[in-house]
This record gives structure tokens, C-alpha cells and sequence, in this order.
């Protein structure tokens, strides 16, 4: 589930920063017009002066966003579905509810054995024709699942050549572990697309077809002759079509801004709670969303942290573990679930997309969001981390001057070794390609530019422009 990219020599590294100043502030007035009339974020005290921020070619310039991000939100979205049982419900964050069931069926939890009886009742999307004939798709909801409840999230998505791929199970999923394991589905293929943990592929993205539309169905459970309910707030998927490469075309920096977020170590909780993917050393990606959670005001109560030994430092990012984890994956990088557990704070919401450049990176940063990356790369890839990975997600906080990439990556030593600048090239590199040569010098693949985006639910003007301008509405 991870991919990455040869490194850049200096000279590349060097080359790719030389711009001449007139195109720079051209750029730099792109960003500027993605996120303008709002208030600055609160930031730190940047590397450099901060400059209007960059790097976005001129409308007629800019080639098509290989991404299409859709989600179902508002009161009319919830509306527009084909409701069986459910309700949209309206209100200051509109939603869907288990109104009354559509029946009731027995489900055997595949990692307990334990079978049980459950109310349910369905909602299916209108169906989304994608902007972007796809090769991937990639599903996240935000929910809330009271004990007693849970919800099953199903994709189906039209070829290219008329014909359509099975229901796919994309998640079954809850915020507690109490009624069911939140899991992905294996083993689900129709011979031309594959469900990879949480990410829908065609097999042969050269020659196969291309997803043309999708509709999403929800299923939502809870136990017999109650009144209780998942609350659903948003759901959508990403389709992408992000051409193969090893090498991305080189951005030009044009912020100079960092963002105060908390800083966490994964390698602190090494050896902790091993049944969550070992511990804390594979703690990657829960770790950086609780820096992002905290970061937008989200926080833990005692009680609910009252399950982690109290001699364990930071036991937020003990919990994030266990409530992201993945019973079938069996690990906490499900990007889904990170997405779904960051949306159980008060007044926050979570997306999985993909973005297509650092300077997507720059506009969210220019309006106070930061942003969860997931790449791969070897050791010798990304100067100064000091290690290789065949999958790693890190949050990014800021820009330098020099347009060098401001990160705290949960991959340190200690909390205060978190924040890392690491080398514009090499990382736009290792995050947005699509092929990279592994440490067995084989071909392996990367995440083109696979992102966690974590933001309020009711953002400001600042945010819904930066939002719109990567295509997350």
C-alpha cells in the first residue's frame, strides 16, 4: 500500500530550486488567489519572511487533476439517496440514521466466530460519474457508532466498456471494538479490479478498463428492539488516475509558513500493546493523526484513557492505535479508518484523497492545514531521516523559505526529535510517484500522492477555498 522514487542529486536538488523571480511571484500569486480574503492561520515562526504563498501554474496552464474526490454531506445529499429504513436527519451537521429497519440478519464476525443478530437498514448513493476515468478508488465516511451499533460501507463502480464491478465491501467498521472488529474485507475480485485492504484497483491499469462512476451503499446495524443509531455525516471515495512514473515534474517553492502541531514519537511506545501491529514502532500512521486531532483541539478524557498502563507516556497515541486498527490488515494504516477515527472528535472531519503536488501541499498550509503523507522510500531517498520504509506516513506542517519540506515524522527517536526539514526534491519525489525500485532492487510501487486531510466540519472561508482548490468539498 506504498510507493516511492529514485533520489535527485544535488545538482538536481539545486536546479529545480533556480526559478527566475518573475515566475516565482506569478506562482506565488496563485496560491495567494486559492486561499485570499481570509485571516492568516496561526502559524510559528517560519524559517524565512512569509511570502504570499505558490506554486500553481496559470489557469490556462494547469492540466487536468487526475483526482476526483466526491462526498455525499449536506441535508439535500443525504436526501438524494435511495433510503431503505434510514433518515436524513437536518441540523448544524446533517446526517443519516437508522430510522425504522429493513429487516433484521444474522452476522458471524470473522474475528471472534461470534454470530449475532442485528437490525439494519440501507442508503445508496446517487451514482457519481467521475470526472476522471479511474484506475483506483478509494472510499471514507465519518460516523458515529454508539455501543450497540455499526456500519458496512460497499462500493460499485461502472467499466469503462459498460459493464460493472460486484458490490465491493470497502469497510465494516465502528468506533468501538465492543460489538463487532473493524475490518477490511479480503479476497474480493471480479478478474479485472481487486479490493487491496482499502483501496478498489484495476488490475491492469495499462490495458484494462477504467472506472467510469461509482455509487456508494451504506448499511447501518444495530442490536434488536433498541433505538439506537449510527449517525452518518459524510461518506465519499476518491477515484484517481495518476499516470505511472518514477520521476514527478520538479514544483517551485512559493510559501515560507509553519504550523504549530503537536509533536509525537511512535518509537516511544515501542513493545506497547503489541496485539495493535506489534506496537508503537509500526504506530505510524495513528501517531500522526493524533498529532492533526490535537493540533485542530480534539482530546482524549481520562476515562477514556483509562485503559492505558499510566506509566506510558502520551497514552493518546496508544488509543489512536487501537481505534484505528484493522483486524484483517492487522496493522493501523488502514487510511480509511485513520480518516474515520480523526472524524469521532467534536466538530471534525476526515478525508482520504490523493493531491498532485507540493503546491497543493502549500495552499492547505497557507490556510492552517496540515496534512498526513504517505510514502516509501530507501534510506539514502530522503536525506536526513536516517531510515528506509516500504510504507510510512508523516504530517506535514510547514514550508522554510527555501521551500524545503517542514515535517514532524513520528518515525523519531524522542517527541522533541519529531519536527524534521527534509529536502523539497526528494520528498515531492517519494510521495507523488508511482513506481520506485525496493531494497531487493525490484520494482515496487508508491502512493502518488495518497493524503490524510483532517479539517473542522463547519471550516472557515479560508479552509473551503484551500479545500476546493486540491478538490475536497
Amino acid at each position: 500500500m506504498s510507493r516511492a522514487e529514485q533520489p535527485s542529486s544535488r545538482a538536481d536538488r539545486l536546479s529545480d530550486r533556480t526559478d527566475e523571480p518573475s515566475r516565482r511571484s506569478l506562482l506565488a500569486a496563485a496560491v495567494v488567489a486559492a486561499v485570499a480574503g481570509g485571516a492568516a492561520p496561526a502559524t510559528a515562526e517560519a524559517a524565512g519572511p512569509a511570502e504570499p504563498a505558490g506554486p500553481a501554474a496559470a489557469p490556462d496552464a494547469v492540466p487536468a487533476r487526475p483526482v476526483d474526490h466526491h462526498s455525499w454531506t449536506t441535508y439535500t445529499d443525504w436526501r438524494s439517496g435511495t433510503a431503505v429504513g434510514t433518515r436524513a436527519v437536518a441540523g448544524v451537521r446533517p446526517g443519516l440514521v437508522l430510522a425504522t429497519p429493513a429487516g433484521t440478519t444474522d452476522h458471524t464476525d470473522p474475528h471472534t466466530g461470534t454470530t449475532a443478530a442485528w437490525e439494519y437498514a440501507t442508503w445508496t448513493s446517487p451514482v457519481h460519474r467521475l470526472a476522471v476515468p479511474a484506475t483506483e478508488a478509494i472510499a471514507s465516511w465519518n460516523a458515529s457508532t454508539p455501543a450497540g451499533t455499526w456500519l458496512q460501507i460497499e462500493l460499485k463502480a461502472a467499466y469503462s466498456d459498460g459493464t460493472d464491478t460486484p458490490w465491493y465491501v470497502m469497510g465494516r467498521w465502528a468506533s468501538g471494538d465492543q460489538d463487532i472488529k473493524r475490518t477490511s474485507v479480503d479476497d474480493q475480485t471480479d478478474g479485472r479490479s481487486t479490493v487491496w485492504t482499502d483501496t478498489l484497483a484495476v488490475d491492469d491499469a495499462a490495458t484494462g478498463p477504467r472506472l467510469t462512476s461509482y455509487r456508494l451503499r451504506l448499511t447501518l446495524y444495530r442490536r434488536p428492539g433498541t433505538k439506537l443509531t449510527p449517525t452518518v455525516w459524510r461518506v465519499g471515495a476518491m477515484g484517481s488516475d495518476v499516470p505511472d512514473r518514477f520521476t514527478v515534474p520538479a514544483s517551485v517553492p512559493g510559501l515560507a509558513q509553519e504550523l504549530v502541531v503537536p509533536r509525537y514519537s511512535q518509537e516511544i511506545h515501542a513493545g506497547q500493546y503489541p496485539e495493535y501491529d506489534n506496537g508503537g514502532e509500526a504506530w505510524c500512521s495513528p501517531t500522526s493523526s493524533q498529532m492533526i486531532i490535537e493540533y485542530w483541539g480534539g482530546r482524549l478524557t481520562p476515562a477514556q484513557l483509562a485503559w492505558v498502563d499510566p506509566a506510558y507516556a502520551d497514552p493518546q497515541v496508544c488509543h489512536a492505535a487501537r481505534y484505528t486498527f484493522d483486524h484483517q490488515y492487522k496493522g493501523c494504516g488502514n487510511w480509511p479508518f485513520n480518516a474515520a477515527y480523526a472524524a469521532t472528535f467534536k466538530d471534525l472531519q476526515g478525508v482520504v484523497t490523493r493531491l498532485t503536488s507540493l503546491t497543493d501541499l502549500e495552499i492547505l498550509i497557507a490556510a492552517g492545514i496540515p496534512a498526513i503523507t504517505s510514502q516509501s522510500f530507501l534510506k539514502e531517498e530522503l536525506t536526513g531521516a536516517g531510515y528506509g520504509t516500504s510504507g510510512h506516513l508523516m504530517t506535514v506542517i510547514g514550508f522554510t523559505a527555501d521551500g524545503d519540506v517542514i515535517a514532524n515524522d513520528p518515525a523519531s527517536p524522542s517527541n522533541e526529535a519529531v519536527r524534521r526539514v527534509y529536502r523539497r526534491r526528494e520528498f515531492e519525489n517519494i510521495w507523488l510517484r508511482t513506481k520506485r525500485y525496493n531494497a531487493s532492487g525490484k520494482v515496487a510501487s508508491g502512493t502518488g500522492g495518497v493524503c490524510y486531510l483532517y479539517f473542522p466540519a463547519r471550516p472557515n472561508a479560508l479552509q473551503r477555498r484551500a479545500l476546493a482548490a486540491v478538490g475536497v468539498r
